[in-house]
């Protein structure tokens, strides 16, 4: 190698560790000390949906309790604990054997457990989707049953090395030996509720309702239970339209992948430092690639009201300038990529768990409408939660720590507030729509599923605050009813599911229907019923 190249691979390394020191400044900064819970979330969310996490801390642990223990033992001789009934008190040999057999036998059980977990994840691979894989991956009851096998394996194996022969008093660690019974025995309960826990983990109801606890957790995480006055105050004194006018520079995706995550207290950060307003296109889960334009950063004008406030209160906002390579490197850490579709506090995701399972079990290889109808109505508890709680906000202000302090919410002066990012938020039109409008695409000719998703629109019914979440339901109800006129096999089938959609449309536009029970008759039942009426007077 010549001396030019030599210089060039020293300046290409120092230019990276610069690059690697800066980053991380901006990511240290006290500006963004409030998004580290987010990042650290997201750092756990990623160690947990690893299956090795939790059986390596086991293993560390019993690399940790090995010394600790034959320390401990150390300190005390046969004749202080040969009092103890349940205390080991054989000599090296028996100590020897007890620990090759245990180590030998949980690390056998802990193949027999890793090959029973394959075969369940092929199982439900091929049942429930590979979507809902990673439920099984971090369940962490499977986990810490492969781990307290590994981590016993650990702990024997190092203590067995302890064990001598020329000390009878100290060569025979006494305690190590008997935790080590104590751990065999727990472990031998652990596979017995390992094979219980797999064979409850396993049914469609129990997948179906771990899914719905998850959409339900992150509805509560992006849903609040009431409405926030001052933030309402905010969006009504600031300018909202205005920026539309600026001087607008594209965003474009750093790399091709899924939005996973967005940082807004970096974005906010970001667009004050440059004097403008961040506005994405792009939701959570949505797929980009590296041509495609995230959204726009608006850059304030010079004549701009806020540039001349500026000189009187200096710690409101920074003067405007045009994005820099600092820009777009900083851009990039504010979001998240991921090359594959993982699980993160997307609602969409979570509602499409349940969407997958309903898809598959409608298929001609498994056709269990049974589980379709179950998906339908776990799809209504959150879609209901939804609709029942306050939806997040598109607009995020920066608020000036000195200026907020001072302002009093019980009055009618508007905080400083200085509008920053906007971001795309789905109605629940759309949740409906890719969830149970998807299962309504696939179940077109099951007439069971067709009313359990009319019958979800009447549930669904109960929990609407406004007419447009009510013209969402009639318009959903008159696609189930069209689905069914244009593929129902039979007559009656067909006339069965219109007269349910009609009596549906008429409960859900009654102004009463919220105190009601809304109960479906058909008119063979009708006719049966007065029948027996008759019969009986």
């Amino acid at each position: 190698m010549n001396k030019n190249a030599k210089e060039v691979v020293v300046k290409r390394a120092t230019r990276n560790i610069s690059n690697t020191i800066e980053q991380l400044k901006t990511f240290l900064s006290l500006r963004k000390v409030t998004d580290i819970p987010d990042r650290l979330k997201s750092l756990w969310e990623h160690l947990i949906s690893s299956y090795w996490f939790i059986p390596t801390v086991c293993v560390l642990l019993g690399i940790f309790l090995a010394p600790v223990f034959v320390t401990i033992d150390e300190h005390f001789s046969r004749e202080e604990i040969k009092d103890f009934a349940f205390i080991f008190t054989g000599d090296d040999d028996a100590a020897r054997a007890i620990m090759t057999a245990i180590a030998g036998a949980v690390l056998g059980v802990a193949g027999t457990t890793f090959s029973i977990t394959i075969a369940v994840l092929s199982m439900a691979s091929s049942q429930f989707g590979p979507r809902l894989l990673r439920n099984f991956l971090t369940d962490t009851p499977n986990q810490f049953v492969l781990g307290a096998f590994i981590g016993t394996f650990s702990y024997s194996l190092l203590v067995l090395k302890s064990i001598h022969k020329f000390d009878v008093s100290y060569g025979v660690p006494q305690l190590s030996v008997t935790f080590a019974i104590a751990m065999a025995i727990v472990c031998a309960l652990l596979l017995v509720y390992f094979v219980q826990h797999m064979v409850h983990a396993i049914q469609a109801s129990r997948v179906i309702q771990d899914a719905c606890n998850d959409a339900l957790e992150n509805i509560y995480y992006w849903y609040s239970d009431s409405c926030d006055v001052q933030h309402q105050r905010d969006v009504e004194h600031a300018s909202i339209d205005t920026y539309k006018q600026w001087q607008a520079t594209p965003i474009y995706a750093p790399v091709s992948g899924y939005l996973q995550q967005i940082y807004l207290e970096s974005l906010i950060t970001l667009s004050q430092d440059y004097g403008g307003v961040i506005q994405l296109h792009t939701n959570l889960g949505n797929f980009v690639t590296d041509k495609n334009i995230m959204g726009y950063f608006y850059q304030r004008p010079d004549d701009h009201p806020f540039d001349h406030q500026k000189t009187t209160t200096p710690h409101l906002i920074a003067m405007p300038r045009t994005p820099d390579g600092q820009f777009w490197q900083r851009f990039a850490s504010c979001i998240r990529l991921e090359p594959r579709l993982v699980h993160s506090s997307d609602i969409a995701y979570s509602l499409g768990q349940m969407t997958e399972i309903a898809v598959r079990a409608l298929s001609p290889g498994i056709n269990d409408p049974k589980t379709a109808v179950n998906c339908v109505q776990s799809l209504t508890i959150s879609l209901g939660e939804m609709m029942r709680r306050q939806p997040p906000s598109p607009y995020h202000f920066y608020t000036p720590e000195h200026s907020s302090d001072a302002i009093d919410i019980t009055l009618n002066q508007p905080r400083v507030a200085i509008l920053a990012v906007v971001t795309q938020i789905p109605t629940i039109s759309d949740f409906i729509d890719v969830s149970l409008g998807e299962i309504r695409r696939y179940a077109i000719s099951d007439l069971m599923v067709l009313k359990a998703l009319c019958q979800a629109m009447t549930d669904l019914s109960y929990s609407c605050v406004n007419s447009a979440q009510q013209q969402t339901l009639l318009h959903e109800i008159t696609l189930i009813e069209r689905a069914g006129e244009e593929n129902l096999n039979y007559s009656e089938l067909v006339d069965d599911l219109v007269a349910m959609c009609k009596q549906a449309t008429q409960f859900i536009q009654s102004e009463e229907s919220v105190h009601q029970h809304f109960r479906y008759m058909s008119g063979f039942a009708v006719h049966i019923s007065e029948a027996l009426q008759t019969q009986s007077s």
